[in-house]
């Protein structure tokens, strides 16, 4: 069924295909009628960051950036749905257009810019959905607010959404908003992730329940660099690393149409170098915190693929623009088939 359904939203704009697939899902789920849409995921519980899953595959920020389709989302058979990124205050985001599909190389490249509509909304949205699952809530700054003062957004996020939260993930490595993804190296980012986990302390102490606070990544880090900010997340007490983000790299898709936009390329093309950074994150790390692996899942083996190389979890996104609902279903399956081994 996905199959046609994708023949047709492919035919609109890529943005006007994103919130009218969102909307449909949405209206399946209160129709009760999701099993339409998707296989069942078998059962893989695992605990990751002190959090119970009841299956390791996950739902990446970015697709449901106000929290408005959780229930439609995660009766797909997610093991966790992650909303956001929202920011302090509401944002348009950069001019249209501003996401593009690359079907060739199942990739998409986008410049969104953080387009939200602000925390106070998102907070309402995740209320009024009653729900109960694994969630996690990705918070980042204003695009207004300069790198110096990128602490009290991240302050803002955190307090607003901590009684909300299964997890928190703080994200530096969008490379659509300027200045972002400096504070991934060096004394900035010591600085922010002590103001952040400091913070965490007081809220888990004054809500009398500790949410786990993890940091996503770029995929375009040198190996040095990716052992450096694991060490500073050890030291900080960071709970999870995600790794990674889109790419700024388009050797995978020069020549193609759209190839040489601006933005982040997701999708197959990331495949390799998300697994890369896993595997060197895996290495430094040695157990002492847990990755969740994302980063160009289109299929059972790019999952199982992500769990080999030590990640405890995976999430997808481009992939099921492309593939659809049965992604889901075959990556939970191939990730049970190589544990089992």
């Amino acid at each position: 069924m996905y199959a046609v359904l994708r023949r047709l939203l492919f035919c609109l704009s890529p943005e006007r295909a994103h919130h009218v697939s969102l909307a449909l899902i949405s209206f399946i789920e209160k129709c009760g009628l999701s099993q339409l849409l998707t296989k069942p995921v078998a059962s893989n519980p695992r605990e990751v960051m002190g959090i119970e899953f009841p299956n390791p595959v996950g739902l990446a920020a970015g697709l449901d950036k106000d929290a408005k389709h959780i229930n439609g989302l995660a009766a797909l058979g997610f093991g966790f749905i992650e909303v956001g990124t929202v920011t302090p205050v509401a944002q348009p985001g950069n001019p249209q257009p501003r996401l593009f599909r690359l079907p060739e190389a199942q990739a998409i490249i986008n410049r969104m810019g953080f387009n939200n509509l602000g925390l106070e909304h998102l907070l309402d949205q995740v209320k009024n959905s009653g729900f109960n699952g694994v969630l996690g809530i990705n918070i980042g700054k204003n695009k207004d607010t300069p790198a110096e003062n990128a602490v009290d957004d991240y302050l803002l996020g955190l307090r607003g959404v901590y009684p909300y939260a299964s997890y928190i993930t703080v994200n530096l490595s969008s490379p659509n908003t300027p200045g972002l993804r400096d504070l991934q190296f060096g004394q900035p980012l010591i600085d922010l992730l002590a103001a952040l986990k400091s913070e965490q302390l007081k809220l888990a102490k004054s809500h009398d329940k500790y949410v786990p606070m993890a940091v996503k990544i770029a995929p375009d880090m040198a190996e040095e660099d990716i052992r450096k900010v694991a060490e500073v997340f050890v030291e900080q007490g960071i709970d999870g690393v995600i790794a990674t983000n889109t790419t700024i790299a388009r050797d995978a898709v020069a020549g193609l149409r759209h190839g040489s936009e601006m933005g982040g390329l997701s999708g197959a093309p990331v495949r390799e170098s998300s697994t890369r950074v896993i595997r060197i994150l895996a290495d430094a790390l040695q157990g002492r915190l847990p990755i969740i692996g994302v980063g160009g899942i289109c299929d059972g083996a790019s999952a199982a693929e992500k769990i080999a190389a030590g990640a405890s979890l995976v999430q997808v996104y481009t992939g099921f623009i492309y593939r659809g609902p049965a992604l889901i279903a075959e990556a939970a399956a191939a990730i049970a088939k190589i544990e089992a081994v």
